[in-house]
């Protein structure tokens, strides 16, 4: 299979891409725990972030935004000293408030709506041919990404958000060489 190239060979990417990557998500929970994810991405490749995703979902209890949002120092420290995750106290922290930024959201009317809102509700269909062609943010990354840091929301800047939303599938951009283009294409 030609896939997108950024995938590699590695049997872990390679799963995330052909079952995961891009498939439009409408979850709220699962929404908040890819950009949380995303936000811990930043400055290491999402590889790193794949193979310890595990780790990261005990860790923060099943990205359960309820319980997340009630973390205090101890917390922070237990996550500090856990080897399993990315320990960085700012992402750490941030992901404290973002849990209760997303609550709010989510009782304002839907973190889900409040995100897909932005497309209409209708993924944005690419067609890249390369991975040159491919944007690391778009004016609409940078407009999410401004409306969620005015909700509370941080490390979640125009690049992050972008590749959220292909993570998310609020835009499909496999290349059109890749089966999994038209497969995703078709799932909008």
């Amino acid at each position: 299979m030609d896939r997108c190239p950024w995938c590699g060979t590695d049997p872990l990417y390679v799963a995330y891409h052909d079952t995961e990557w891009g498939v439009p998500e409408r979850d709220s929970r699962a929404l908040w725990e890819k950009l949380v994810l995303d936000g811990f991405q930043a400055g290491l490749s999402w590889i790193t972030i794949l193979r310890k995703r595990p780790a990261f979902r005990a860790a923060f209890d099943g990205f359960d935004p309820e319980r997340v949002a009630r973390y205090g120092p101890a917390e922070v420290d237990r996550l500090l000293a856990d080897p399993g995750i990315v320990r960085h106290r700012g992402k750490i922290e941030a992901t404290i408030g973002n849990a209760r930024a997303m609550l709010d959201i989510e009782a304002a009317g839907g973190f889900a709506d409040f995100l897909w809102r932005h497309v209409d509700g209708v993924p944005v269909q690419n067609r890249f041919a390369s991975m040159a062609e491919v944007p690391a943010e778009t004016p609409l990354s940078r407009r999410i990404s401004k409306d969620l840091s005015r909700a509370g929301f941080r490390f979640c800047g125009p690049t992050i958000t972008y590749a959220f939303m292909q993570a998310t599938g609020m835009v499909n951009d496999h290349l059109t060489f890749c089966p999994r283009h038209a497969e995703v294409a078709a799932l909008a």
